[in-house]
């Protein structure tokens, strides 16, 4: 079993991602801000460590790498969203933070970072679906175009000082304990609204299809990834079948039992008008593929939030 550090743990993907890796029977340390609630159903266990600080400052992030043999990495300081705002931030917040990561992970002698990019940004205005790894990179914001910086000076940090590391480009997460104030998840934030019975904005005609992925199913690939050492670096990881916003919204007012107050607001700049990830080769070399139907995480999901 390894010593692992999950950076960004606190989050809606990295506490499910410290409780399944708990589950598996490994050491798991958790560094995110003060705000841990989401840890509370998985705070009590003996093998779980809680280190709170900021990724910005060296001192924090030195202390919590100590001992550790392996770095989950998902914090990321903005989102798709307000990234262009100020792409400066972006990078220096992202970019600058990591590479500093990167240098005490190889004076610590951690022995392998994963990485969890974007697949839902990094690849741009799709040429077709699915989309492949292979796939050019040409993002339309800010975010995008961070990730795929820190991917390259993982693969920088691989070929200088022999880093070992492996990059997951996830689709579009949704599921339990997914956050709805920053507006950032079609999935939790249309499911708040439609219990509340609030308007539910959608930019655009609602034609925008993505890959919806269940949070427990990225959860195991993720754990494949730890314990792969082949040469495959990148695997997008998602569902790998398209939903527009409109068929979405059908899902949940079956789901809800009653119509939905639906608002359209004019399109941003920012969403690429369809991404739905091949998943084929993570299917192929980590024996990985997502197992929930959408409609059963829905359900899970909004169970979950009936329940607060």
């Amino acid at each position: 079993m390894s010593s692992i550090l999950v950076l960004g743990g606190a989050g809606f993907i990295g506490s499910h991602l410290a409780a399944r890796l708990l589950e598996a029977g490994h050491r798991v340390r958790v560094f995110d801000r003060p705000r841990l609630d989401t840890l509370e159903q998985i705070a009590r266990r003996a093998a779980l460590e809680i280190r709170t600080g900021d990724f910005l400052n060296p001192g924090d992030v030195e202390r919590a790498l100590a001992g550790i043999e392996v770095v989950f990495h998902l914090i990321s300081t903005t989102m798709p969203k307000s990234s262009n705002d100020n792409p400066a931030y972006d990078v220096e917040t992202n970019v600058l933070a990591t590479l500093r990561l990167l240098e005490q992970c190889r004076r610590l002698k951690v022995r392998k970072i994963v990485f969890v990019s974007s697949g839902g940004t990094v690849y741009g205005i799709p040429a077709g679906v699915p989309i492949p790894e292979t796939h050019p990179t040409e993002p339309i914001c800010s975010y995008g175009i961070h990730k795929l910086m820190i991917e390259k000076y993982l693969r920088l940090s691989h070929f200088l000082h022999g880093l070992d590391y492996c990059i997951l480009r996830p689709s579009n997460l949704y599921g339990e304990r997914q956050r709805t104030d920053t507006a950032q998840g079609a999935v939790a934030v249309f499911l708040e609204r439609a219990l509340s019975g609030a308007a539910i904005q959608v930019w655009g005609d609602g034609s925008v299809v993505r890959d919806y992925l269940y949070v427990g199913d990225a959860a195991e690939a993720f754990l494949r990834a730890l314990d792969y050492d082949g040469p495959q670096r990148i695997f997008n990881i998602g569902a790998g079948a398209g939903t527009s916003l409109n068929e979405l919204l059908q899902e949940i007012r079956a789901l809800v039992g009653r119509p939905l107050n639906v608002e359209h607001t004019p399109p941003r700049s920012l969403d690429v008008p369809v991404n739905v990830l091949d998943c084929s080769l993570a299917e192929r070399v980590l024996g990985w593929k997502a197992r929930t139907p959408l409609a059963q995480g829905l359900r899970r999901t909004l169970d979950w939030m009936r329940a607060r």
